[in-house]
């Protein structure tokens, strides 16, 4: 039996992150994996999925070169060479990982890890099994891809985000089904390698999570770029053939209409993975399957902690780490701050991008504030133009009493760069006057956030 002051169950940006801050602090700690360090995220989610789009974005500017004055000709695209980058990519990341666990003396049991009384658990590995015990457990052990129930992902022509990052062939017609953030990179990043992509969406709007002046923008953009998006429409039955997948979607006239596509992409959501680790034995309390936690990633069960995923919304990998540092620090006896969800930055590394944090125009006028918001075009700044790059905004909402910033929202080239510093005047309190009094270099695409902000209290400069 090996005994540890902290022991992590799974390796994501989660756990890894909370583990390496652990043992940072004095902690002997242990990290417990049944796959691949790094977990999802670095393995099979973000990292990866931004090599493909990083490639369907290069060969999208080599397609236009003759905006930029430039020549190139027979330009194709190699699928299974864009996929082993990214594989490559994925790879060098998973032994950046390995080096951090042996850089911070962080002893790493790979196998199935299950709880089996407070404080312990053992982890099970071909056949063999270890016992390992710890004063603190951190659950950090992500979520799955959901199935459609009557026709779960076969790998061949019904897809998972696993599946589509490793296609067995270039979809020639793609329907892809949801659009949130990983239905809408796999359309974009498929449209832009060439394939007819169709997404269809239940709400009335795509990437419904954000304000809905970004979700009509990106539609737009999206259907000028050549794909077919419903909304408010849902798939009544999706059947795999030999060769394709034959698909009835019902619309929100109530009719139902029919069609052919070679592949699908099923993006409905995740699965917390809950299952079979030995959770209902220690009664440990869940809401429809995910962990219920405190401020400090406690759950209710004396010494048994949960991160990322498996816990409350929003499931991002940023979340995750930052609930990693919060609960180690918390187990070591310190006094982190608590994570304010509405400080959380949103990204979607489509093209264009859509970058967002804190509450849309819609939800702050529904929590009963009193808004200023402004709102600059791409158009309007110089260094958007000279890259080629004109479309987009910047949107900022302000509580028109206090100058407090309630949100940001964003969509255009690099935005998911640009967030960040609207997320840090968030946390930091930030109001109107310290925005609108700060030096923004020049020419930057970052001048658009302070004409945004400007622009909330009428003082714009440049429109």
């Amino acid at each position: 039996m090996s005994n540890y002051d902290l022991i992590v169950l799974g390796s994501g940006p989660g756990g890894y992150v909370a583990a390496i801050r652990a043992s940072q602090l004095g902690l002997k700690t242990a990290i417990v994996e049944r796959e691949n360090l790094g977990g999802i995220c670095l393995n099979w989610g973000c990292i990866p999925t931004k090599a493909l789009l990083r490639s369907a974005e290069i060969y999208h500017y080599m397609q236009h070169a003759g905006d930029y004055g430039l020549t190139a000709a027979n330009i194709s695209a190699d699928i299974n060479a864009v996929v082993k980058r990214s594989r490559g990519v994925a790879k060098q990341l998973n032994q950046g990982v390995t080096h951090l666990m042996k850089k911070n003396k962080i002893t790493v049991h790979m196998g199935d890890g299950k709880l089996t009384a407070p404080g312990a658990l053992t982890v099970t590995n071909d056949g063999k099994v270890e016992e390992l015990t710890a004063k603190n457990i951190i659950i950090a052990t992500g979520a799955r891809a959901r199935d459609l129930p009557f026709a779960p992902a076969d790998g061949k022509r019904i897809w998972t985000y696993r599946h589509a990052m490793v296609p067995p062939e270039m979809p020639k017609k793609l329907l892809v089904i949801g659009s949130g953030a990983i239905g809408i990179e796999f359309a974009s990043f498929y449209n832009d390698m060439g394939a007819e992509v169709t997404v269809v969406e239940m709400m009335d709007r795509i990437v419904p999570v954000e304000d809905a002046d970004v979700s009509t923008f990106l539609e737009k953009s999206l259907t000028k770029q050549g794909m077919t998006i419903i909304t408010s429409a849902g798939v009544e039955s999706l059947k795999a053939t030999a060769t394709g997948v034959s698909a009835s979607i019902k619309g929100k006239d109530g009719k139902v209409v029919n069609g052919e596509y070679t592949h699908t992409i099923v993006a409905i959501g995740i699965v917390p993975n809950t299952e079979n680790i030995g959770l209902e034995a220690l009664g440990v309390e869940m809401d429809r399957g995910f962990l219920k936690t405190d401020p400090m990633c406690r759950t209710n069960v004396p010494g048994l902690w949960a991160i990322g995923d498996v816990t409350a919304p929003p499931w991002l990998a940023h979340k995750a780490s930052h609930e990693g540092v919060i609960a180690s620090e918390a187990i070591a006896g310190g006094h982190p701050h608590a994570m304010d969800p509405l400080n959380i930055p949103g990204c979607t590394y489509c093209h264009p991008q859509v970058a967002s944090v804190g509450m849309t125009e819609a939800k702050a006028k529904e929590a009963g504030y009193d808004v200023k918001v402004g709102n600059f075009p791409f158009i309007g700044n110089g260094k958007a133009i000279a890259l080629g790059e004109a479309e987009g905004f910047i949107k900022t909402v302000f509580d028109a009493k206090t100058g407090e910033l309630l949100g940001a929202h964003m969509v255009g080239a690099e935005v998911t760069e640009l967030i960040q510093g609207y997320t840090i005047g968030k946390t930091a309190e930030l109001v109107e006057v310290d925005f609108m009094n700060t030096v923004f270099p020049h020419p930057t695409l970052s001048e658009m956030m302070h004409e945004s902000v400007l622009g909330a209290y009428g003082k714009m400069i440049h429109m």
